[in-house]
């Protein structure tokens, strides 16, 4: 007897179903929600700003159009501009302005120059180059008014180290050099100090962006037969451009702000040939009380350094562009 083997019925080819995954589309007010999450996370921020930063200088701008009198109770008739006119024809203040003209002239140029090419030399295969990094961005941060007093001993009259290099080591002086008893000699003191302290923070973004360079942008290059000086002018220069225009940038604005190695190592002297505009800002307002002209020659500064570094902003961006 055979047995006709039974034939399973086809089952349904079990089918996973097929998961879509769309994106969930917002629902009504979701944009409205983000937007104010997002307020609600910048608000306190700026509120912070608007209480440190923005309301003194909403006063600061105020007092400069008053004749502001520091007696309680005392009237501080309203002048208007007289301030800012008394500020521009005061040869003092035009004075100050020229000095830190001159010292952003020399110690920008300086920063950018060495810091450039200590982060070129600390971005090779150098042996100990972590360790030259940290010493080189010591003086950063050091405090100010520690170096500021240390320069001062350094460009003293006397033994100073300034006049030990340059009357016995070099040679380029006769006798010891004055230093604070004139005001280019001075400048000359204060320059160096600006320039000592400001190299390891240019080398440092210098460094940040040379190190984000590809290297095989190198190796193309050297394999085109680019020498080192080559992949720099050709590679990494039109690379690090933006770090350079931010850097040119944040340099001129700090050197027309110059202040505490002024006040500690020259005190504006002699007869306010050193002066620089806060050091003279610092003189009306807290040595001579007279806070409504210190504020317009503070609003003064504020202006100039705006206009320059809308400018700057302008020229860079048009040179990155093109």
């Amino acid at each position: 007897m055979t047995t006709t083997p039974t034939i399973a019925p086809p089952q349904p080819v079990a089918t996973s179903p097929v998961i879509r995954r769309r994106r969930a589309l917002p629902a009504a007010g979701g944009g409205r929600r983000e937007v104010l999450a997002a307020y609600g996370f910048v608000l306190p921020g700026f509120a912070l700003y608007a209480l440190i930063m923005l309301y003194p200088a909403v006063q600061t701008m105020l007092l400069s159009l008053r004749d502001w009198s520091i007696t309680p109770g005392a009237d501080s008739p309203w002048v208007g501009l007289d301030n800012y006119a008394r500020a521009f024809a005061d040869p003092v203040f035009l004075n100050s302005l020229v000095n830190a003209g001159a010292y952003t002239l020399v110690t920008v140029p300086l920063q950018i120059i060495i810091g450039l090419f200590l982060a070129v030399l600390l971005d090779s295969k150098l042996p100990g180059r972590v360790a030259f990094r940290v010493l080189f961005y010591l003086p950063v941060v050091t405090s100010w008014v520690v170096v500021s007093l240390l320069f001062r001993y350094i460009f003293s009259s006397g033994d100073g180290l300034a006049n030990f290099v340059v009357v016995d080591l070099l040679g380029v002086a006769g006798e010891n050099v004055s230093w604070f008893q004139d005001r280019w000699t001075g400048m000359i003191a204060i320059s160096a100090l600006g320039v000592w302290k400001g190299i390891g923070w240019s080398m440092i973004i210098f460094l940040a962006a040379l190190t984000a360079v590809p290297k095989e942008l190198h190796e193309a290059a050297a394999i085109d037969g680019a020498g080192a000086i080559g992949q720099f002018r050709y590679v990494s220069l039109p690379a690090i451009r933006g770090a350079l225009a931010t850097v040119l940038i944040l340099l001129v604005i700090g050197g027309f702000n110059v202040f505490i190695s002024v006040l500690l190592m020259t005190g504006g002297g002699p007869g306010n040939e050193t002066q620089v505009p806060l050091t003279y800002m610092y003189d009306q307002a807290f040595k001579f009380l007279d806070f409504g002209y210190g504020s317009a020659v503070s609003f003064s500064l504020t202006a100039l350094v705006l206009i320059v570094s809308v400018l700057q902003y302008w020229w860079t961006r048009r040179s990155l562009r093109s």
